[in-house]
């Protein structure tokens, strides 16, 4: 992908051709996100979906350099403008440099997908609330405590004034992710990433932390990167969506675009395994996806899907599939959009809509 300036003052972060290898003493380096090409604009939320082990977390983590000893970034840029100022190469930064530091739970910041592993144990809430804020604004304890009950306060959490002196294994669930929350926003950062914020809660609790993080994200103007692998929250909190399989951004558009015509079969695949609240006459099986995830260290030399695409031809084994515009900001990596003689392809280029989506009541 041709690299190009960040001149779209509505572009807070860009990625460009990111490739993340994981090396091993004893096998050859196994290549687990490959040319992963995004951009979040500011005050819209990207939904990054797949299934587990597709590298949606580690794309996450590399953004703010979180990333395994074992890890590293093997090719491209990933550019970021906080207001006002010029755009930097998060890359080309050191993890543990006075730069990064000054990006990471600053201008970025992350919610983690299990609060109880994220939270230090033996620290309060508020102590590790407060930590965050004297770090990066450069207060004291007393006045960083009145900023964290009041974050507290904002995210919902009753009797925030005591709740700040409790340990992590005092609260419920719920009230960890809020804390979590308010860690999060504690400096009012450009960009939230939230890694599967709502995975481990019961379906009211989950539509509360939705319902909270869509206020807070029109309360701070913040862009949100949102990860999850459930096609019903996407349809709830996004704006737009990137599709990810095996480490490769397979489809990327506006949510109701994505939803309503599918233009790659991983995607249309996942759209066909929702289950659908119909009443129906007969008795109806889901659509599973046949085959499993090939493992990254026989990653296809072509398509990564191939080995469970029911259209595969002869391209798809053999070259990588390039970035096809189906649409105004929607594209595919996907051969059936370019070879005229591929199966179904007239079907994808149309943009067939695949059943009913759970996309009703979206943001699209």
């Amino acid at each position: 992908m041709p690299q190009t300036p960040m001149d779209d003052k509505a572009e807070l972060l860009r990625m460009e051709n990111v490739s993340i290898v994981f090396s091993s003493p004893d096998e050859a380096d196994i290549e687990a996100v490959r040319q992963v090409d995004f951009t979040l604009t500011r005050g819209k939320t990207l939904a990054l979906v797949g299934e587990s082990g597709c590298g949606k977390s580690v794309t996450a983590r590399t953004i703010l350099r979180l990333l395994d000893r074992n890890a590293r970034i093997g090719t491209g840029r990933i550019l970021f403008r906080a207001e006002d100022e010029a755009p930097v190469d998060i890359v080309s930064l050191k993890p543990d440099s006075p730069a990064m530091r000054a990006i990471r739970g600053n201008r970025i910041s992350m919610i983690f997908q299990e609060p109880m592993s994220s939270l230090s144990p033996v620290h309060t809430i508020g102590d590790q609330i407060d930590e965050m804020i004297m770090i990066h604004e450069r207060i004291d304890q007393k006045a960083a405590r009145v900023r964290t009950v009041d974050l507290l306060e904002q995210v919902g959490i009753p009797g925030a004034r005591q709740r700040a002196d409790a340990y992590p294994f005092q609260l419920s669930g719920g009230l960890r992710q809020r804390a979590m929350i308010a860690m999060a926003l504690a400096c009012k950062p450009d960009l939230l990433i939230a890694d599967e914020p709502t995975t481990a809660l019961d379906v009211t609790t989950q539509a509360q932390i939705l319902d909270l993080l869509r206020a807070l994200q029109e309360e701070y103007g913040m862009a949100m990167l949102f990860i999850t692998h459930d096609l019903g929250v996407v349809a709830e909190i996004a704006d737009e969506v990137a599709v990810m399989y095996l480490g490769d951004v397979v489809e990327q558009g506006n949510v109701f675009d994505v939803f309503r015509a599918p233009q790659h079969p991983y995607t249309r695949a996942l759209m066909r395994s929702i289950p659908r609240m119909v009443r129906r006459t007969e008795r109806e099986r889901l659509a599973p996806i046949e085959g499993n995830v090939p493992s990254p260290r026989n990653r296809p030399k072509g398509c990564a899907f191939t080995s469970r695409c029911p259209h595969a031809f002869a391209p798809c084994t053999g070259d990588y599939p390039e970035r096809t515009t189906t649409g105004e900001a929607h594209w595919a990596r996907c051969h059936l959009l370019t070879h005229d003689g591929a199966p179904a392809a007239a079907g994808l280029r149309q943009g067939t809509m695949v059943g009913e989506s759970t996309a009703h009541g979206g943001r699209a």
